[in-house]
């Protein structure tokens, strides 16, 4: 079954054009491009009963923990095939279950566009929530040294006070 389904994901990924790497058969880490967050490594891996998918969105938030943890279990009601969790170490992710019966390219392309929309389009409120400080500090030296600002656009009104 590993082998089938090792040829229908590759097949999937290759006809949506997208960047991916093996790890084995049955063992794909995908890269799903994005604006807000550049890029999101996302694994598919086959085991015996499901394909399991996960991506790391953000590591673990300097402050706020209770305003970034409220928005992500608010957050997971919306999504569909996968959901936010954390891992020992606090970093967020993405994961999710499919039983091998359900993997078709159809379901792995709308499970890998809500990885795509969640990751990209959240990325800035969780860099909001729990990294506004460190966005602040890193705003000011730039600031300082007359750095380039632009990737810290997005964040202006944490400095202006807007």
């Amino acid at each position: 079954m590993n082998a089938e389904l090792d040829k229908l994901i590759a097949g999937a990924l290759d006809d949506e054009g997208l960047a991916y790497t093996r790890h084995g058969t049955g063992r794909f880490l995908v890269t799903l491009p994005g604006t807000a967050r550049l890029q999101t490594p996302t694994w598919l891996i086959v085991t015996e009963h499901a394909l399991l998918v996960g991506a790391f969105v953000c590591r673990r938030p300097d402050e706020c923990h209770q305003d970034v943890y409220r928005f992500l279990l608010q957050r997971n009601a919306r999504l569909y095939g996968v959901h936010y969790a954390i891992d020992r170490a606090g970093d967020i992710h993405l994961v999710g279950r499919l039983g091998l019966h359900a993997v078709t390219a159809d379901e792995l392309d709308r499970v890998l566009g809500q990885i795509l929309e969640a990751a990209d389009g959240d990325f800035n409120t969780l860099l909001r929530l729990g990294f506004a400080s460190s966005i602040r500090r890193e705003w000011a030296w730039r600031v300082d040294r007359g750095e380039s600002l632009a990737n810290l656009r997005a964040f202006e009104d944490l400095v202006s006070g807007g």
